[in-house]
């Protein structure tokens, strides 16, 4: 896990765990952007899979089992859970949705897939997917520069929805 300088005591959480169950826990000193907290993660990471989810409390680790599972079967190489692949999901901002849906239409286009949330905090991921990729981006901007760069070296992606958003999860179980 990686804390990129959190100022709500999330950090203090954090170490507390670190060590534990195999849980390494990494903190930047200043906020550095996610594209930054990320790189930092993948270059440490030492698994097989790796799972990026943001810490906004938007999605609900419950949905690592359907987010892991077209990988276990070999269906994908990488899992993205899509907040629009046709279930149930939370009201959201008309701005924030439309930029969304937008980045992830010009991703389309420019690389003949038919990708829903190319903006999803959700990201699943074989560790040989990384190798010798070089990411750039210290925001936001991850996503697409992630995005464009597995669609090039055309690995599989699978989209999952991931319906348990905040907002969705029942009280007591966030």
């Amino acid at each position: 896990m990686v804390d990129d300088g959190s100022k709500d005591g999330t950090r203090d959480k954090l170490k507390s765990l670190d060590g534990k169950k195999g849980v390494r826990v990494i903190l930047h000193e200043v906020n550095q952007g996610k594209g930054a907290a990320v790189r930092t993660g993948m270059a440490a990471a030492k698994g097989d899979v790796l799972l990026i989810q943001d810490a906004d409390l938007e999605y609900d680790p419950r949905d690592y089992p359907e987010l892991l599972k077209p990988i276990q079967e070999g269906l994908a190489d990488v899992v993205y859970g899509s907040r629009f692949l046709g279930r149930a999901h939370r009201v959201t901002m008309f701005w924030h949705m439309l930029a969304n849906k937008s980045l992830t239409l010009m991703t389309n286009i420019l690389y003949d897939t038919i990708l829903t949330d190319m903006e999803t905090g959700y990201k699943v991921f074989k560790s040989e997917v990384i190798e010798g990729m070089t990411i750039r981006a210290n925001s936001f901007n991850f996503e697409p520069e992630f995005t464009a760069k597995i669609l090039k070296r055309k690995y599989r992606i699978f989209e999952v929805p991931s319906p348990s958003i905040r907002g969705t999860i029942p009280k007591g179980k966030r």
